[in-house]
């Protein structure tokens, strides 16, 4: 494990955003999602890839929680241009849980 500065993990913009849509991503090499991610006025409705297919139906993405980075650059996935990383684990499958608050937050809320 290689150690960071407390200076370098602020940087890190990890906000609390609501699914608003989830559709499959039929031209995806691996299974994926695009969801998109309602952050609240400041920050608004970002775009992002996520490999979540063995937890998740996109019905049940809708109106979920999530934690992800948005201050990362755009990245180009196929025809999609992803403007958020969705966070989440790999269960003891490989497949992805994903980071959620435990209690309802405002939308753009950043983690401390």
């Amino acid at each position: 494990m290689s150690e960071i500065s407390f200076e370098d993990f602020l940087k890190v913009e990890l906000r609390v955003g609501e699914v608003v849509s989830a559709e499959v991503f039929a031209e995806a090499r691996k299974p994926a999602y695009i969801l998109h991610v309602d952050f609240g006025p400041e920050i608004g409705v970002l775009k992002s890839s996520a490999q979540v297919t063995e937890h998740y139906q996109p019905g049940g993405l809708v109106g979920k929680q999530v934690v992800a980075v948005v201050n990362f650059p755009a990245k180009q996935i196929g025809p999609v241009q992803s403007q958020c990383l969705v966070t989440g684990f790999h269960d003891e499958h490989g497949a992805v849980a994903l980071c959620v608050p435990d209690k309802p937050v405002p939308k753009g809320t950043k983690l401390l």
